[in-house]
């Protein structure tokens, strides 16, 4: 850790910032949202559907935003879309733990979703800029830092959730609160143009040209969809690994410990060895080769758990918490190293193909779409698990997600090879309104 830190300070005080302050994000954010569903089912008493509900409109109004986020980030600059984003979820956390009406918790839900729509894209178009040729390099350390936060949140948040829910709702807030002031008295204003690499009068076309600009740059958009998979499949650590663990373990105290250790696992292994994998993978590949190791890294992740499904599972004893264990620990595992091969390289590649030019708002559109596609993905994955149980064939569901990350990483190969992943010569030309 110490030299992560060592590495941090060779950065400007604005990208030291930018990780700090996204640690805490993280910090706020999951010390309160693991435990929100049993919050709006258990003390307040609300229906399954009306949960559903809640949560949905937080994730469609996130999703659905990012690239009116990213616009505005960079129509307007920065600074003042991570301001408002961090106002809006210290208003909508505070909410949330306040009141009880449903129109209410609707409303807050709305508010927090769209205030990552505001600051995510902002905040990584910025650390982008102001991190130069250092790109790379920023973002392995801005994921330890993102890591960081994931891992300690829920902890916070059941020792608080321990004493009332809604004492986590208000530290939560707290926490947002004072980031607000910390970036309005200590974060440099930056804008699209102003910064390092950046592109004068990006804003002079209207939005519509911009949109229409983005949506022709045919190799962004290849490069969007093939990055679809990588999110399906880091995302099962949180659906389709902890059904695997209580499917063979149980729901008991071994279910529970098994799938707290996957999320310890999945966090500490990239907090200790995201920095060490990005060297290592710069001093040897092009972007395009790590992103396509890191995508077929991601897919291998499910051959052990297609293979233990061949394994008769064991009554009871040692046999059986292994089996329930060992499996999805070591697909958690791959899944980390695959996301620390290609997450630096692919915000890098976001920023190329942009041409340096509206980088916020091509992060929105690229969000937006991933963020479909995890949607559609999981709802896939499930049906999918139910399905093949069902009908004596448990290692399909395995065997077609480690076959969509071998798709993936192939179409990225592709792209890689033709050079459509290389920065254009001029960036997107402006599309006449």
């Amino acid at each position: 850790m110490k030299g992560t830190l060592a590495q941090v300070r060779g950065y400007e005080r604005s990208v030291q910032l930018l990780m700090v302050n996204q640690f805490t994000i993280n910090l706020g954010f999951y010390m309160l949202m693991p435990y929100l569903a049993a919050h709006l089912s258990g003390t307040l008493g609300l229906a399954g559907w009306i949960v559903g509900l809640v949560l949905g409109v937080r994730n469609f109004s996130q999703q659905g935003m990012f690239l009116v986020g990213g616009t505005l980030a960079d129509r307007f600059g920065y600074k003042p879309m991570i301001v408002a984003g961090c106002v809006l979820r210290t208003a909508g956390f505070a909410t949330l733990g306040l009141v009880d009406s449903l129109a209410a918790l609707i409303a807050a839900s709305a508010a927090t979703g769209l205030a990552g729509a505001l600051f995510n894209p902002a905040v990584r178009a910025y650390l982008a800029a102001d991190a130069g040729e250092r790109r790379v390099e920023a973002f392995a350390l801005f994921n330890v830092f993102y890591q960081a936060g994931i891992l300690l949140g829920p902890l916070v948040g059941m020792v608080l959730t321990g004493v009332d829910f809604r004492v986590t709702c208000l530290v939560s807030a707290g926490i947002f609160a004072l980031l607000s002031i910390v970036q309005i008295r200590a974060l440099p204003a930056r804008r699209a143009g102003d910064t390092k690499g950046g592109k004068e009068g990006q804003d002079r076309d209207g939005v519509l040209a911009q949109w229409r600009g983005i949506l022709a740059n045919r190799p962004f958009l290849l490069f969007s969809g093939a990055m679809i998979g990588s999110y399906v499949l880091s995302f099962q650590v949180y659906l389709a690994l902890p059904l695997e663990v209580r499917r063979v373990g149980g729901d008991g105290e071994f279910g529970t410990a098994a799938v707290a250790a996957l999320f310890a696992a999945s966090g500490l292994s990239t907090i200790v060895g995201q920095t060490r994998v990005t060297a290592w993978c710069k001093a040897r590949y092009e972007p395009g080769q790590a992103l396509t190791r890191g995508l077929a890294a991601m897919g291998l992740a499910f051959v052990p758990l297609s293979l233990a499904t061949a394994v008769p599972v064991p009554d009871a004893g040692v046999g059986l918490w292994l089996l329930a264990a060992v499996p999805p620990m070591l697909a958690a595992l791959l899944l980390a190293v695959g996301t620390m091969i290609a997450y630096p390289f692919e915000m890098d590649t976001i920023v190329r193909l942009s041409g340096d030019r509206l980088v916020a708002t091509h992060y929105g559109l690229y969000n937006t779409i991933c963020g479909i596609g995890i949607t559609l993905g999981n709802l896939l994955t499930g049906a999918s698990l139910d399905a093949a149980r069902e009908a004596g064939m448990p290692a399909l569901p395995w065997i077609c997600l480690c076959a969509l990350g071998l798709a993936c990483a192939a179409a990225l190969w592709g792209l890689h090879r033709t050079g459509r992943l290389a920065a254009p010569a001029a960036g997107p030309q402006p599309v006449a309104a």
